[in-house]
């Protein structure tokens, strides 16, 4: 018995793009995930598992209360120059949050860094979905959406491996500049994107961006 699987991997342009940035920043933050405990018990003082669950929680509240005010200000406001300012200084913080990391040594200091990336990501989220599904390819939707699930599930099945062993062989601090690099180069790849006319580029009295917004989505 024969079992042919075919799948067309063309799509488009600005959802190619959008899910190589998804994938550097998360595969980035994969190799956070094994090692964010470890370390947190390590160098934080006085740290406890209690303390590695109040600051897991703080992220994730802050981060699902951060979402829903963002979302509606992206939405009041026509056109996707907000969403891809918005974009870029969530990345920005993301990386500045990867390096801050490093100089946690009191649970204040932990909870406050934690703080810091679950706006950094809130706002990414919201951001990022917010132009990704303007762009979906048409009759591609699902597609398009697993595509970028797919994507970021190997690169963190990869990543949480890999974020394991550097940690043992290169400590610590060489995952969080690694981790704070590839959130940089995630921004590096969202300005690459086709169809995103960048400050130096528009013409004086022309919009930043044009709306890409489907025209069933407008009734």
């Amino acid at each position: 018995m024969k079992i042919r699987v075919n799948i067309d991997l063309r799509v488009g342009r600005v959802v190619k793009y959008f899910v190589l940035a998804d994938l550097i920043l998360l595969a980035g933050w994969g190799l956070v995930e094994p090692i964010l405990s470890v370390y947190i018990v390590s160098r934080v003082a006085g740290a406890t598992l209690l303390t590695v669950g109040i600051a897991s929680a703080l992220y994730w509240l802050l981060r699902s209360l951060v979402q829903l005010p963002i979302a509606n200000y992206l939405d009041r406001r026509t056109g996707e120059s907000d969403d891809f300012r918005v974009l870029i200084l969530s990345l920005v913080l993301a990386a500045g949050t990867a390096l801050a990391f490093i100089v946690i040594r009191e649970p204040w200091q932990l909870y406050l860094v934690q703080a810091l990336h679950a706006v950094a990501f809130g706002t990414y989220a919201t951001a990022w979905s917010a132009i990704f599904s303007r762009h979906l390819d048409r009759d591609r939707i699902a597609f398009d959406w697993s595509l970028d699930s797919t994507a970021i599930g190997l690169g963190m099945g990869f990543s949480g491996l890999a974020g394991g062993a550097v940690a043992q062989w290169f400590g610590f601090e060489a995952i969080f500049v690694a981790t704070a690099v590839l959130s940089a180069a995630a921004a590096v790849m969202l300005f690459l994107t086709p169809e995103l006319i960048l400050p130096g580029k528009q013409r004086r009295g022309a919009p930043f961006m044009k709306d890409h917004t489907p025209r069933a989505l407008e009734q």
